[in-house]
């Protein structure tokens, strides 16, 4: 199973770093509004937001939501350059040796890898 993932662009945080895509939420958004306003504006796709999978402390007290989310498969991924450098769809194994990947997404992966949730096969996953 691949994931996807961005490498981030130069003029923002982290950059040149492999995430994956996402951000924060503005005032008054919920998760899966602030997830597909995220990926409309990092690589212009529109996605449906499916499951929230797990969620997280950053040692720098930032709160992360992991969610899981469809897209047409035929959906075309086109990087904002002002936020996204390079889009990816990596395995779990090419994110670990990656020594590019955002440390908290480690964190992410070590819970999936404990298969503390479950992400459906059938779909295009995000």
């Amino acid at each position: 199973q691949r994931l996807l993932v961005i490498r981030r662009s130069q003029f923002v945080s982290a950059p040149g770093r492999l995430c994956f895509p996402g951000g924060a939420i503005e005032l008054g958004e919920s998760e899966p509004v602030a997830l597909a306003r995220e990926l409309q504006e990092e690589l212009a796709v529109a996605i449906e937001p499916r499951q929230r999978l797990w969620h997280s402390l950053t040692p720098w007290n930032v709160a992360l939501a992991w969610w899981s989310a469809a897209m047409s498969p035929d959906a075309q991924l086109i990087p904002n350059p002002h936020e996204v450098a390079e889009v990816h769809w990596l395995t779990i194994t090419q994110l670990r040796e990656s020594p590019d990947l955002l440390e908290s997404n480690h964190d992410f992966l070590d819970a999936w890898e404990r298969r503390e949730f479950v992400i459906g096969e059938s779909e295009c996953e995000l």
